[in-house]
């Protein structure tokens, strides 16, 4: 089992890769107009287009299971470009009601100066520069009496579980899942995609009584099989918050 304690710290847990990345990227997009990758991660490779892949899916489930009206408040934690809350605002959700951090400012800029560049509602798409393990997000209501109607995460919490651990041996990520039940409304649902846990290590971390989370449902991926056994690489999980 991958737990949070097992894994090594690498330099994709630290804020000084991601700001170095996002500063390329925002350079790039202003000299040539280039978004930027949708960025994933196993280990020190990227593969960029299995984020391709997870925006689909996750974008896919959101419209199977969350209504557009009224419209639902909508956070991601570790936007980087927002592709994924624009692919959401494109596909029928309110920008006005949809908000991505990062704790990266370069990527707060980059989403922002995408959203601008596409127009078509995509501008009004928010992104703010935020430490989720240190702050909760501005709100977009007085998010400490709704919370947010459907969280993401796309690699967030496997960055997170990459960073350097503390000197009792814990990692940043274990008061992850916790954070994320608080920011969550009773009703309300948190969508991950993860390449370093499993599906049933991403229920074991996420439903706790600290969480107050419940499992919903699971995004189908690929399988493969190696010596007899078979799997997924990748997991996409969606979690409720009981009313």
């Amino acid at each position: 089992m991958s737990s949070t304690s097992d894994l090594n710290p690498s330099k994709l847990g630290t804020k000084q890769h991601w700001d170095d990345v996002y500063a390329t990227e925002l350079t790039n997009f202003k000299e040539i107009g280039d978004e930027g990758e949708v960025w994933y991660h196993v280990s020190d490779a990227y593969f960029i287009r299995f984020g391709e892949d997870s925006v689909e899916k996750m974008a896919d489930w959101a419209q199977d299971y969350i209504a557009k009206d009224p419209a639902p408040l909508i956070l991601e934690v570790g936007a980087g470009n927002g592709i994924l809350l624009f692919t959401l605002q494109e596909a029928g959700y309110n920008g006005s009601h949809i908000l991505g951090i990062d704790y990266s400012e370069d990527a707060v800029k980059l989403a922002r100066a995408v959203g601008a560049h596409r127009g078509d509602g995509c501008e009004n798409v928010r992104f703010e520069t935020c430490d989720f393990l240190k702050d909760f997000p501005a709100p977009l209501v007085d998010i400490e009496k709704v919370g947010w109607d459907l969280v993401l995460d796309k690699g967030t919490f496997d960055a997170i579980a990459l960073g350097e651990k503390d000197v009792e041996g814990r990692s940043p990520a274990d008061g992850y899942p916790s954070r994320i039940g608080q920011v969550v409304k009773p009703g309300g649902y948190f969508l991950i995609t993860s390449c370093n846990f499993t599906e049933d290590e991403l229920k074991a971390k996420f439903t706790t009584t600290g969480t107050g989370l419940r499992y919903h449902s699971r995004v189908p991926w690929p399988t493969f099989s190696f010596g007899g056994q078979s799997g997924n690489v990748y997991a996409t999980v969606a979690f409720q918050k009981p009313s």
